[in-house]
């Protein structure tokens, strides 16, 4: 029988990196608008679609990038009731603190919250689930 050597994380070759993530929502500016004002990023580009009109909108903070898509299509998970494709963690030194400010700048607190008081679910102003927890 072959022997084989397993493939550690430092013997793996990059092929690429992630340099951020596309959420799409039916007013990508607006999104935007959000989450930079939550994470205290800010807005580094707007791309245009083929008419010319505002699509996409990236925000940063100089490391990470998030894309927010305007989706005329879109429609909000109905979570919990569905599974979510993905969601967003953000983390704050004072996570009740943030959740307010997150409350006033748009965020809504639904019924369910999973996680035992580990950490907390927001919905965004589209609509989709984020948690807001501890930085550690």
């Amino acid at each position: 029988m072959p022997q084989t050597t397993p493939v550690t994380t430092a013997q793996a070759i990059p092929t690429g990196t992630l340099l951020g993530s596309g959420i799409w929502a039916p007013d990508g500016a607006a999104l935007a608008d959000f989450y930079a004002a939550a994470l205290g990023w800010e807005t580094r580009h707007t791309f245009h679609d083929e008419d010319g009109n505002p699509a996409a909108h990236l925000i940063g903070d100089g490391v990470r990038t998030l894309v927010f898509c305007t989706a005329r299509t879109f429609r909000a998970p109905e979570w919990p009731r569905e599974e979510l494709p993905f969601h967003l963690d953000l983390a704050f030194e004072d996570p009740a603190a943030a959740e307010e400010r997150l409350l006033a700048l748009g965020a809504t607190r639904p019924d369910h919250q999973p996680g035992k008081g580990r950490w907390t679910v927001l919905l965004d102003p589209s609509g989709q689930p984020f948690c807001v927890c501890r930085a550690s």
